[in-house]
């Protein structure tokens, strides 16, 4: 996926979830934060962040924050960005498959359908901006949401669907990917149950730029519990 018109800035602040204030050209600017996650770790004052304008001319904010460094990597912070990715990245491990976003399954809407011949597979993706001491984590706050998501997933495999959980982690230099037990050992243990399910994990890192992220490749997954 590819983003147009964007401008490199400095983090300032962050007043609440949705908004943040950079420095753009020596100018404190008010820009929408396409992520509702803490990202404290990336979101430092002074740091480098870029910013994507809006050709919406009536649009309250003019900038969208889409990316940020850290030690001199890129890490997309973009919710939105793993989905679309994810989309480009099954078109091309399932190309004789036909792949359906946003599917509504029972009482649940998956993030992918993907279709073909004797294949049925329903499909989730997170997005995982977390590292530390390079190994990707998730998630970064408690998520009930995610949680249901997985054993949601778990229910399909026992009517007959593979199902995928998908986490795209939005930077390269990393190469294993845990669930985050610390923050929340429910997800975790969900996750742990879901493979012994069958339902299929998989943890791609990505090639970042200011205005660009694309799936690099499959990296390692260590499920192994942590104890407290």
């Amino acid at each position: 996926m590819k983003y147009s018109n964007i401008t490199k800035a400095k983090f300032i602040s962050r007043p609440n979830r949705f908004i943040a204030m950079a420095d753009v050209d020596g100018n404190e600017t008010v820009c929408h934060v396409k992520n509702t996650g803490r990202l404290k770790e990336l979101l430092t004052e002074n740091a480098v962040v870029y910013l994507e304008e809006s050709s919406n001319p009536l649009r309250k904010t003019k900038y969208d924050l889409v990316a940020a460094e850290k030690d001199g990597e890129i890490f997309n912070i973009d919710s939105q960005a793993p989905n679309i990715a994810a989309g480009e990245y099954f078109r091309k491990i399932f190309p004789d498959c036909k792949v359906r976003a946003e599917v509504k399954y029972g009482n649940s809407r998956f993030d992918f359908y993907i279709e073909g011949k004797d294949r049925k597979i329903f499909a989730e993706v997170k997005g995982v901006t977390l590292i530390k001491d390079g190994v990707a984590l998730f998630p970064d706050a408690p998520t009930d949401r995610g949680v249901k998501h997985i054993r949601e997933l778990v229910e399909c495999r026992k009517e007959g669907y593979e199902a995928y959980i998908l986490f795209v982690i939005q930077t390269q230099h990393v190469n294993v990917f845990s669930p985050n037990d610390e923050t929340h050992r429910q997800f975790g243990d969900a996750l742990r149950e879901a493979e012994r399910a069958g339902v299929k994990i998989l943890a791609v890192n990505c090639d970042v730029s200011a205005d660009e992220m694309v799936i690099n490749k499959e990296i390692a997954i260590n499920l192994r519990r942590k104890e407290k």
